[in-house]
């Protein structure tokens, strides 16, 4: 099983309450990864292109891993998503769509832009939860993220 405990993560959420009770479930979990918080798709997108430029001037570590909700204000996370995925410095990360929204279209459409994964935040505490720890499972101690070689220093 891998450890992927030095992934950084990027939440794009912009409700409050869903990205406290994500922190509180990934404390339980004994989670250690930096989490970094976008509120709104504009936000996210400037907080990526930002760290971007000449060798040396990132001010922050690319996120291993996108947390994405869709329904945003300003550009929403479908919009995120297809600017992410067409871009190539970006496209390797792996984005999980995180949100209320089970509408087939959107599920369909989000992995035809390249989504790695779709979440439907589920009603109740329980439930939540355990979707979380399904997601942490999974991308934190399961996956083999493209960065890995480089978040290790394994050759």
């Amino acid at each position: 099983m891998l450890d992927n405990n030095k992934a950084t993560l990027l939440v794009v959420e912009d409700s409050d309450e869903d990205f406290e009770v994500l922190q509180i479930f990934m404390e339980d979990l004994a989670v250690t990864n930096p989490i970094y918080r976008c509120t709104t798709g504009d936000k996210a997108l400037d907080f990526l292109y930002r760290n971007q430029g000449e060798v040396g001037t990132k001010k922050d570590p690319l996120p291993s891993m996108i947390l994405l909700d869709l329904n945003l204000p300003g550009i929403d996370g479908r919009e995120v998503l297809e600017r992410l995925k067409q871009d190539d410095e970006f496209r390797e990360i792996p984005i999980v769509i995180f949100t209320t929204n089970s509408d087939p279209r959107d599920i369909k459409l989000c992995y035809s832009k390249g989504a790695n994964g779709y979440l439907i935040k589920p009603v109740g505490t329980e439930r939540f939860e355990k979707a979380i720890q399904a997601f942490v499972d999974y991308w934190l101690y399961t996956n083999t993220p493209p960065d890995w070689v480089e978040l290790t220093g394994f050759h």
